[in-house]
């Protein structure tokens, strides 16, 4: 049987965003209460579903930026740099990590705080926090005529030291945009589409590393905004026969400055990886299978969710 168009309605809703408003003003007090070297400028802000809006029941760790502006890397070569007149900064991320941590056991307690690869997890806020020092990325559109760019973030992982690029404020706003642009449906889908995978994962139909929430956001924002209509049967059709015949190979992430260009080869079992320094994720760990037939049949609206439940 079809998924009953109420059941689709009620996996669109948003989750609670009380608890990570609270959990980010938690963090923003414990630097505040931090004695700073001079010079240290940062922003502390979310990023991920509870700031894009597009968390559902069930979110629960909350993702916080702190980014140091005192300073930022580029994608500028050296001899660019002296052209723009631009001096080494007084600190580097190696400097920033170590005191965003030590703020934050100075807070909460050091029992409280766990140092993971890409983040520091803060255990003693209303929802679990995961904190990413990070320092300001300025992206240049055209090095070698323009001082226009794009910001991001950078960090180096803990791990094997690899530099992660992203871009959170970026993919906001574009996310906004697409949700206007879609008369307010984007992200009712997205919402949609994540509790279908928790679904599928909760029934051991497909792993808990299948589509993680950034990589399904980003797919959902590369279909046509017309396939959003008000009806969440449709809806679902709609969006799973587009993806099975567009060429993902052209799609790009939210932020349109990263694009997981080998996705559809992922798709047809081709073994390859997403540019690391751009996305910080291995291509294997993400993919629409569950969404989209492995045949290659399309899905009726009359048999809307057949293929999937």
């Amino acid at each position: 049987m079809a998924i009953p168009e109420n059941q689709l309605q009620t996996w669109s809703h948003q989750g609670a965003v009380t608890s990570a408003a609270q959990t980010v003003a938690s963090i923003e007090q414990a630097l505040n209460s931090y004695s700073w070297p001079d010079g240290i400028q940062r922003e502390v802000y979310l990023q991920g579903s509870y700031k894009n809006s597009t968390n559902i029941r069930g979110d629960s760790d909350v993702d916080v930026i702190v980014q140091l502006n005192s300073c930022f890397y580029s994608n500028l070569s050296e001899e660019q740099k002296k052209q723009r007149h631009l001096d080494p900064g007084k600190y580097t991320f190696n400097d920033f990590y170590p005191l965003v941590l030590q703020a934050l056991v100075d807070y909460y307690g050091s029992s409280l705080i766990v140092e993971g690869n890409k983040s520091l997890k803060v255990l003693g806020t209303k929802l679990h926090a995961d904190v990413v020092p990070s320092v300001q990325y300025r992206k240049y559109y055209n090095p070698d005529m323009s001082n226009s760019f794009a910001e991001g973030i950078v960090f180096w992982t803990r791990d094997t030291d690899r530099r992660v690029l992203n871009y959170p404020k970026i993919h906001y706003h574009n996310g906004v945009r697409k949700h206007q642009k879609s008369s307010n449906r984007y992200k009712l889908v997205v919402r949609m589409f994540k509790n279908i995978r928790s679904y599928l994962v909760d029934k051991n139909i497909v792993s808990e590393s299948l589509a993680p929430s950034y990589f399904l956001e980003c797919l959902m924002y590369n279909v046509l905004d017309d396939r959003f209509s008000y009806n969440y049967q449709q809806t679902f059709c709609d969006v799973a026969n587009w993806l099975s015949n567009a060429d993902m190979t052209s799609f790009s992430c939210q932020n349109e400055l990263t694009l997981p260009r080998l996705l559809y080869h992922y798709i047809l079992e081709y073994p390859a990886l997403i540019d690391s320094a751009s996305t910080g994720m291995p291509v294997e760990k993400f993919s629409v299978s569950f969404l989209i037939n492995s045949s290659g049949v399309r899905f009726p609206s009359e048999l809307c969710g057949l293929a999937v439940l």
